[in-house]
């Protein structure tokens, strides 16, 4: 089966600092996908690359069978990739409703596919549909990141790509924002998601990789990563055997 996102030996940087080198790693079709790794690893940096925000120094990325390492952001975007930020990144002066509709931009002259696809936020995140007329900056951070991942999915990705979802967040608003990955995950959408809380990444992901220091250094189903002595002292709270740290 061929991979619905494939990257290949990519090295990425920022002007002379290298971040990211050697990375290889696949999202199959309907599947979530997680990237851990502790702070500074390499894990936004690869989601950046992914929606073309970062040009890769060397390597290839494909998606749906074509190369796409040198196609801007808004031309992977009509391909159908979409990435939800580490921050959210609301636009802070528009109304959540207003914030929707600039999500669901490429379908601008399908008014009523576009209040369809906005019916279908507020279904996920009742709040949003409260808060419809309310500017987004003024809005929790939980709010915002419902908003955010429901601004995302207005473009009908086929994959989506999220950068810390749970990050600042009150717990029972994390099982929210999870509970919801999950089930777009179950309607179809890939996922690719980085996340600093391992349970939930494993929870969500069948497959994982781990980075350390820009490299991969583990990967896997979640549940052999789960099991795995080094993974779990490093990012599980578990106790390391003799095969030490990673």
């Amino acid at each position: 089966m061929t991979p619905l996102l494939e990257a290949t030996a990519l090295d990425l940087a920022y002007g002379p600092v290298a971040v990211c080198r050697d990375l290889s790693f696949q999202v199959m079709a309907g599947e979530a996908v997680a990237l851990i790794g502790a702070n500074g690893a390499g894990k936004t940096t690869t989601l950046r690359a992914v929606a073309g925000l970062l040009a890769p120094r060397a390597g290839t990325l494909r998606f749906a069978g074509q190369t796409i390492d040198r196609l801007p952001s808004h031309a992977r975007l009509g391909l159908g990739i979409a990435l939800v930020p580490e921050g959210r990144r609301v636009f802070p002066f528009l109304t959540v409703r207003e914030n929707l509709e600039m999500g669901g931009f490429r379908h601008r002259h399908q008014r009523r596919h576009v209040a369809r696809l906005i019916e279908r936020g507020f279904a996920w995140f009742p709040r949003l549909r409260e808060r419809a007329g309310q500017r987004a900056g003024t809005l929790s951070g939980g709010e915002q990141q419902m908003l955010a991942l429901a601004r995302a999915m207005m473009s009908e990705p086929r994959l989506l790509c999220l950068d810390e979802p749970s990050l600042g967040l009150a717990p029972i608003v994390v099982q929210d924002i999870f509970r919801t990955i999950a089930a777009i995950n179950r309607d179809g959408t890939s996922i690719l998601l980085v996340e600093q809380n391992a349970h939930y990444a494993f929870a969500t992901a069948v497959r994982g990789y781990v980075l350390r220091g820009g490299s991969i250094v583990a990967a896997g189903p979640t549940a052999a990563l789960r099991s795995d002595e080094r993974v779990r002292a490093a990012y599980l709270g578990g106790s390391v055997g003799a095969s030490g740290g990673i």
